[in-house]
């Protein structure tokens, strides 16, 4: 293939797998690429020398196929597991079909308790957005969480991402990091007698029984949708906070006085 459509198809597909990050220099300071040199990528006027196209592709957890084939096709020719002949029928569209109207799509705000230390709460905010005919969320652990278990406290290595399908009682959700193998399972129903805006339920982790830690706790999500206010107000307090942080109806619903089961 003539070079110049080679740099061509790169720098489209590299625009691609970008498109996801809201800063051009803090996806070049994680990636370790200039920031002139990444945007000569993205025009297709140059390419990557192989121990950086490595890098890059390491990096958006794809295969040197970014060369010669639009990054679309990549994605629709990848395995569906979930149809797989030996699963059909039991994993089937049912399940991967979430209607808007029982979990729409926007940002939602979480609360559970943490896993580490149970005197504090974990605040967070996920992204429900649906592609392809699936359901995703998407979201960052806190900073001072990991950093508190001496991890590195990069976005690409807070950053979680998981699929959600639809449970005869509500949705359950399947959570993990990349290229981890450890994963969070999250169960949540929709809260009916209050606010059609919150969920209700528990989040399990896989990892072994410990003498201290826990591995499952209840949950609370409340959607935010598009509302900016609320989601700026949300974010402010997101991360490790106390009993006294966490809002009362939040609380109610996490039933703290009650022992999980």
């Amino acid at each position: 293939m003539d070079p110049a459509r080679l740099r061509a198809i790169f720098g489209e597909n590299l625009q691609a797998l970008s498109a996801d990050y809201p800063s051009v220099a803090g996806l070049c300071r994680d990636l370790g690429i200039n920031r002139t040199q990444f945007n000569r990528y993205l025009s297709g006027e140059s390419f990557p020398r192989p121990d950086v196209l490595h890098r890059i592709c390491q990096f958006f957890d794809t295969d040197a196929r970014i060369l010669l084939e639009p990054v679309d096709d990549l994605r629709s020719s990848s395995f569906d597991l979930l149809g797989h002949p030996v699963v059909a029928g039991f994993f089937g569209a049912e399940p991967i079909a979430v209607p808007e109207d029982l979990f729409p799509n926007g940002i939602y705000r979480f609360v559970r308790r943490s896993f580490i230390d149970e005197a504090q709460f974990v605040m967070g905010l996920v992204l429900i957005h649906r592609e392809d005919g699936y359901t995703f969320l998407r979201g960052y652990e806190p900073r001072e969480a990991m950093r508190a278990q001496g991890l590195s406290t990069s976005p690409r290595d807070r950053e979680y991402r998981g699929i959600v399908m639809r449970q005869e009682e509500g949705i359950m959700i399947i959570v993990t990091h990349r290229n981890s193998m450890a994963c969070s399972f999250n169960f949540l129903a929709p809260e009916t007698s209050f606010q059609r805006n919150l969920w209700e339920g528990y989040v399990t982790r896989t990892v072994r029984e410990k003498i201290s830690g826990i591995r499952a706790a209840r949950m609370v999500y409340e959607h935010l949708g598009s509302n900016t206010g609320a989601i700026l107000s949300a974010a402010r307090t997101a991360g490790l906070i106390g009993l006294h942080d966490v809002p009362p109806f939040h609380a109610r619903l996490l039933r703290l006085d009650q022992p999980f089961r």
